[in-house]
């Protein structure tokens, strides 16, 4: 197995170190969630000391730690396959969550090291919007005891957007949870890896068909309603770059 591959942008600016914790953040938490037993398999207990990285194009891969003296950039926990089957799985996901977190934090910090105090306070801010790798994971396991009902007894319902552009009402029942190889199949925001609530507004991006928080990429349910095709930051901006080449 090859070292990671961890030499990425160099965010300068406070947007741009936020959009990169952003993708790292999302790409760990599939890793713990939605791509669990991919990553649980990738953890070998007989192989190398082992890391989970988060990349800034918002994939993940588990992988030897970085050869060189100092790393380009701080490195994740270290063999965090070793104890993958001496700990009860749930717990050494959560420590591996925990792990993730602090790595996460480390890397934004790197790159914001040059900046002013003031600036360093706006981006912590930001991050501390977000929910932590390790309140995903435990929110995912939670899940099923939401019912989407709200007290009243009326279901919750929130606006999606379909990839023909129409919008419709998704509903949230406690059957969809009923049994945890079902988790699989829930949905994450493309921008903050948040698992989907049937109380908030998300739209789909009609070109990699991924699913966003409106707040994520602020777009509100008014605005939705005038967008007939709609596409995310990333795809927005791939579109971008290929009409200027």
């Amino acid at each position: 197995m090859a070292p990671a591959a961890q030499v990425a942008s160099n965010p300068r600016t406070v947007e741009d170190i936020f959009k990169d914790y952003s993708a790292r953040r999302g790409a760990l938490v599939r890793a713990l969630t939605s791509d669990v037993d991919e990553f649980f398999g990738l953890c070998d207990p007989d192989k190398e000391n082992l890391c989970l990285y988060g990349l800034a194009n918002g994939s993940w891969e588990v992988a030897l730690p970085a050869e060189e003296v100092p790393p380009e950039l701080p490195e994740p926990a270290l063999g965090i396959n070793f104890a993958r089957d001496g700990m009860n799985r749930r717990d050494w996901l959560s420590l591996v969550a925990v792990h993730s977190d602090s790595w996460l934090v480390s890397v934004a910090f790197f790159f914001a090291a040059r900046l002013n105090g003031n600036e360093r306070k706006r981006l912590f801010n930001m991050i501390n919007d977000l929910p932590t790798v390790y309140e995903a994971l435990v929110d995912r396991k939670h899940v099923r005891d939401r019912s989407g009902v709200d007290s009243s007894g009326k279901s919750k319902h929130s606006t999606k957007r379909t990839g023909e552009g129409q919008v419709k009402r998704s509903r949230v029942v406690a059957e969809e949870y009923e049994d945890d190889d079902e988790e699989h199949n829930e949905t994450f925001c493309g921008t903050c890896g948040g698992l989907y609530n049937a109380n908030e507004f998300w739209i789909g991006c009609d070109i990699c068909e991924r699913w966003f928080h409106g707040k994520c990429v602020r777009i509100t349910p008014a605005k939705a309603e005038h967008i007939k095709h709609y596409k995310c930051p990333d795809c927005s901006s791939s579109s971008s770059k290929k009409t200027r080449l």
